[in-house]
């Protein structure tokens, strides 16, 4: 435990990395694997950093729709 307080911030750089090549790896492949993959890593942090639903980013506003004709 002592080794993790003491290197906690090379252990942020070395996740968020991880996390970045992941995410940009899932994005430019068009396989659903790699994609499900990286959904459950980012799952795996957003619980250790005790992310319950208070920061996601909130959901697209729908299209306008067109105007009658």
């Amino acid at each position: 435990m002592d080794w993790i307080v003491t290197h906690w911030d090379e252990l942020l750089l070395i996740v968020t990395g991880l996390i970045s090549v992941a995410s940009a790896i899932a994005a430019l492949t068009p396989t659903p694997t790699d994609d499900r993959l990286v959904g459950a890593l980012r799952r795996i942090v957003e619980a250790l950093a005790l992310n319950v639903g208070h920061a996601r980013p909130a959901p697209p506003p729908p299209p306008p729709s067109a105007p009658p004709e």
